[in-house]
């Protein structure tokens, strides 16, 4: 499914909940729906997300501090919601190897929770987030939503974010069978824009070429890569993701997954001199 359709927009209001609403690709997500003309619930703890990601759309939505392991607090959020989007995660490499219980505990019982909240609210259309790390390096590039979940080390705890996504993607398409109507989960590839903190790599590149020293010689500054800088990626941007997010659940199927990326490959080098260029 392209990232870059948009879906319709709604004639009649409906109501979505956001778990994780205050998170990178989360808030990008509320806003959507609110310019959509959503009514949005956003469930955010802070602690790895920031309300003031919603700051626009403030006075449009409303903010339930709960932790998404809550499943009492979680099924008064839920009542009367036509969708839930769970986006709800502890993320980010320090975490899976810092926190690697943390990071199990959240993306299990929090999957848990949300599965039984909306059974128990009545909601029977729930997204998952998932992620690409449940491939770790996959044998095909692009790859399918097909290929084989794949978890290389248990003792690794690098992941324990991965495995968390596998035992996710579980709890969404089985322990719902009976229940949800709309049951899809998306994984997200390499996501870039603004807001996204600096541990990653379009940032991370912005941040050196800043602090680049100028060669005298050359007259040009100079940024040094891992490697030959051959290696590719495909980067989306963050809106064509809420898109691609929207377009999914309006367009796609039930007990479906759904990758949402760009399959516009750029090497190293090229995002290093495109953004040096940029700068």
């Amino acid at each position: 499914m392209s990232a870059t359709q948009s879906s319709p927009q709604n004639t009649t209001p409906r109501t979505a909940v956001v778990t994780g609403g205050g998170g990178f690709i989360g808030a990008y997500l509320v806003r959507h729906l609110v310019a959509l003309g959503w009514r949005v619930r956003v469930v955010e703890n802070c602690a790895r997300g920031d309300l003031g990601r919603l700051e626009p759309v403030k006075g449009d939505v409303e903010v339930h501090e709960a932790d998404v392991r809550d499943e009492d607090a979680l099924t008064v959020i839920f009542k009367g919601a036509d969708v839930v989007f769970h986006l709800a995660a502890i993320n980010g490499t320090d975490n899976f190897y810092k926190h690697p219980e943390l990071v199990l505990d959240v993306g299990v019982r929090g999957a848990l929770a949300v599965a039984k909240a909306c059974e128990r609210a009545g909601v029977f259309d729930v997204v998952w987030a998932s992620s690409a790390e449940v491939y770790q390096t996959p044998s095909v590039v692009p790859t399918p939503e097909g290929a084989p979940l794949m978890l290389p080390d248990s003792l690794n705890p690098r992941y324990s974010y991965g495995g968390s996504k596998i035992i996710s993607e579980l709890i969404a398409f089985n322990y719902g069978l009976e229940h949800f109507q709309k049951v899809q989960v998306f994984r997200p590839h390499n996501i870039y824009g603004p807001d996204m903190g600096w541990k990653h790599v379009v940032p991370q590149f912005i941040e050196k070429l800043s602090q680049a020293e100028l060669n005298p010689h050359t007259g040009r500054h100079v940024m040094t890569l891992q490697g030959d800088g051959s290696e590719t990626r495909a980067f989306c941007y963050v809106d064509d993701v809420v898109r691609g997010i929207v377009t999914m659940y309006e367009r796609g199927e039930h007990r479906a997954v759904y990758h949402i990326g760009n399959d516009e490959e750029v090497s190293i080098a090229h995002l290093a001199r495109a953004l040096g260029e940029t700068l």
